[in-house]
């Protein structure tokens, strides 16, 4: 079911290895630009009315208000499964026991006896957290926005997610439950585009100055054009998963986790970068057996047999790694003997799962990580979501009037060289009576 890309017996480390070795689905978010700035302009210039009016053209429902009502939220929560509310509280529970230990201090740097400099992360006053809800409802994403949201200290927050028809045109009772779990009471029932922009422009609700979450690509597209009036985590591309494995890996486990990847979407990539030709037609066998029997069976298929999905034959691990790198995959996943020595040679990944035992599922919904990570090959220079996404790093500086004196002439020397003579008299006159 998986191609094959033979890349072993080549001269290595260059090998030809680039970030377009392994390539990705195109997403093409130019295409819907043009639309969704019509859609942007069309909230910006208007009021409540025109999202109603867009929610119900995209949708095809139209929710008796945007924000939901307190009661839809409290009735979501009341009608939760039991064994579906406990699940919700243990996940959100393992989230915060994460976040809480990525919370930054306070650092005084002196630099002087009077000068100093004080690093202080402070929360975002208020965010947007934009949950899915038209293919399938993920309360799962409302605890990986929510929960670092609030260990972080963000003083306002807000969630966006589409009306459903299965629930009168309210978000999915799911995603309600699990932010009334948390205690987040300003839901709205919108999604897509007009959503984001609704919380960028504050059209019936207050304006927002930061957005997380994945979405459709008119989502996507919005939190591109919207990007500067407010802050975004990412531009969240199809899920992927790349795993590296040897002949000691379990082709059962390896198909399984390939398979579960590829049941988001048909553009989902599912990657096995391996040692072993016996593995891939274990796994090819074991594919073959494990979708047949699958409730997205034709999705997975399509997933599978794309372009973006593969195995990889290399010669080494150490080439594997490599392979890894380059691609810089959402989720990878090391299934090898030392497979914990393995994931600390690996620079670029949303999240490393290490050792049969650490799916991706796992980090899906109760690892105590976050799911909400860089996607297209991001990873090379971007982080998942944690409380760092909603705070922002503020310098307090502090030097007395002798701590000045003792810098003066280097700032003379570096405003002088820069021909910004100005900037040198703003420290000169505080000393020109030679106090």
């Amino acid at each position: 079911m998986l191609r094959i890309l033979d890349l072993s017996g080549q001269s290595w480390p260059a090998a030809g290895i680039t970030k377009s070795t392994i390539p990705r689905s195109t997403i093409d978010v130019d295409s819907v630009m043009s639309a969704t700035k019509e859609i942007i302009a069309e909230v910006r210039n208007g009021s409540v009315a025109s999202v109603l009016d867009l929610t119900e053209k995209f949708d095809g429902i139209r929710p008796a208000a945007l924000r939901v009502p307190e009661a839809e939220i409290s009735k979501a929560v009341s009608n939760l499964d039991s064994e579906f509310r406990a699940a919700l509280l243990e996940a959100a529970n393992r989230v915060r026991k994460v976040s809480e230990q990525q919370l930054r201090s306070r650092i005084t740097t002196n630099l002087s006896p009077s000068g100093s400099v004080t690093t202080r992360w402070i929360p975002i006053d208020r965010v947007g957290l934009y949950v899915p809800g038209g293919r399938a409802a993920y309360p799962s994403s409302v605890i990986m926005n929510a929960v670092p949201a609030q260990v972080a200290g963000v003083l306002s927050m807000m969630i966006m997610s589409p009306p459903s028809k299965l629930n009168n045109g309210w978000p999915h009772q799911a995603i309600l439950a699990a932010a009334g779990l948390l205690g987040v009471t300003e839901i709205y029932a919108v999604g897509g585009a007009q959503a984001i922009a609704m919380a960028a422009y504050g059209v019936g609700c207050e304006p927002v100055d930061f957005v997380t979450g994945p979405g459709n690509i008119y989502v996507t597209a919005a939190k591109r054009a919207l990007n500067g009036l407010i802050g975004i985590d990412s531009e969240a591309g199809p899920t992927e998963v790349a795993i590296i494995a040897d002949e000691t890996a379990d082709p059962t486990f390896v198909a399984a986790d390939l398979n579960s990847q590829a049941e988001h979407d048909v553009v989902a990539a599912a990657v096995l970068i391996t040692t072993s030709k016996e593995l891939i037609a274990a796994v090819g066998d074991e594919l073959k057996k494990q979708v047949e029997v699958a409730k997205h069976k034709e999705r997975i298929t399509a997933a599978l047999t794309g372009v973006q999905s593969m195995a990889v034959l290399v010669d080494t691990i150490e080439q594997a790694v490599e392979v890894a790198n380059s691609y810089a995959v959402e989720h990878l996943e090391i299934q090898t003997k030392n497979a914990k020595a393995v994931a600390e040679s690996i620079r670029n990944a949303g999240a490393i799962f290490i050792g049969s035992y650490s799916p991706v599922s796992l980090g899906d919904y109760l690892a105590g990580s976050n799911h909400v990570l860089p996607t297209g090959g991001c990873a090379c220079h971007s982080s998942g979501l944690s409380v760092e996404s909603f705070s922002k790093l503020v310098t307090l500086i502090e030097y007395d009037k002798s701590a000045l004196r003792d810098s003066a002439k280097f700032i003379q020397t570096l405003a002088i060289n820069e021909n910004l003579p100005a900037h040198w008299e703003a420290v000169a006159k505080r000393f020109e009576n030679n106090e």
